[in-house]
């Protein structure tokens, strides 16, 4: 039997409060809402709650051994969902006082309070505190940690906006909170944190020259072992096959039965054509509606246009090389 999801606008602070105390109740009862946050929209479960956690890998379809992030209140958590001491704990402390609320997660060795499925067996639980007023409210009311990936179908385009969840998981989850378009519009940074330094395991809006300011950041090599969210060769991926193009190359043979993503600008020749600034900084929050709409488009490839990978470049590129993956 299909079930019916609902949809509450929450954007007006009497909105939120009314859509958090709704999203609680569901919560508390073991079941799973999509939310907002500052990135993408997530869909939520009590973290320590391992039969919800599996309503969450149900509804996306996501392997197990791919594990959740944990959204937390504030840093007063660090300590009690981890059991990092010493010169990485105090690492942690000086991001969160950094960057939380905001779009930093850290991952860090895990107490056996969070659920093996949340961790997908590793040692290491991935923990973010989130600025939106709607993730915040929501975990403020459960006063319990809430695990939340992506709320799209596993290995798709990531959802910045409530009618993308409703594409996506409509009849598979019970609520979803419309607090409106995502700020920035690309997942977290994710980092893991040991002492001294920091390895970058996903590149995200707070970016490598921000991160180098308190410890040296060191990137993971691609295609090793999961040991965080979104670490996966294919991820972030549409329907429609997509290509990387440089941008000093020729017109591909197929661009007429072809879409485009173009940072800046792009010569006509594209059956669809999506330009984002130039601009990684403004491009971020439109990237995934722009490749939503050329997947949506009937074209039978996209071409994504390379960015100098510095700053959010990075992270854009590395959404757009995990979509091309295979």
């Amino acid at each position: 039997m299909v079930m019916q999801t609902r949809v509450l606008r929450a954007v007006e602070p009497a909105e939120i409060g009314s859509a958090a105390r709704e999203a609680t109740g569901l919560l508390r009862s073991g079941e799973v809402v999509a939310l907002p946050t500052e990135t993408v929209y997530g869909l939520a479960c009590d973290a320590l709650n391992a039969d919800a956690a599996a309503k969450v890998f149900a509804a996306k379809e996501r392997p197990s051994f791919d594990p959740l992030i944990v959204h937390v209140a504030d840093a007063s958590w660090i300590g009690t969902l981890s059991t990092v001491t010493g010169a990485a704990e105090a690492l942690a402390v000086r991001l969160a006082g950094a960057f939380w609320p905001g779009p930093l997660t850290m991952v860090l060795p895990a107490k056996d309070l969070v659920p093996d499925l949340v961790r997908s067996g590793l040692p290491t639980v991935a923990l973010r505190c989130s600025a939106h007023p709607v993730m915040a409210a929501v975990v403020r009311d459960i006063g319990r940690p809430l695990a939340a990936p992506s709320a799209n179908r596993f290995g798709r385009i990531s959802p910045v906006a409530a009618q993308d969840v409703i594409e996506e998981l409509h009849g598979r989850i019970p609520l979803v909170l419309d607090g409106g378009p995502c700020r920035h519009g690309l997942e977290s940074t994710i980092v893991a944190v040991e002492d001294g330094r920091l390895t970058l395991l996903r590149p995200g809006p707070v970016t490598t020259e921000e991160l180098i300011r308190f410890a040296p950041v060191e990137r993971a090599e691609r295609g090793g072992a999961v040991s965080a969210p979104g670490m996966l060769e294919s991820h972030y991926a549409p329907r429609t096959p997509l290509r990387l193009w440089p941008g000093h190359a020729p017109l591909p043979d197929d661009a007429a039965a072809s879409g485009v993503l173009a940072f800046g600008a792009v010569g006509p020749g594209f059956a669809a054509v999506e330009v984002l600034p130039s601009d990684p900084a403004e491009a971020a929050p439109l990237f995934f509606a722009a490749l939503r709409r050329l997947d949506a488009s009937g074209v039978e490839r996209i071409y994504a246009r390379e960015i100098p990978e510095s700053g959010l470049g990075m992270a854009i590129m590395d959404r757009l090389r995990r979509a091309a993956h295979g």
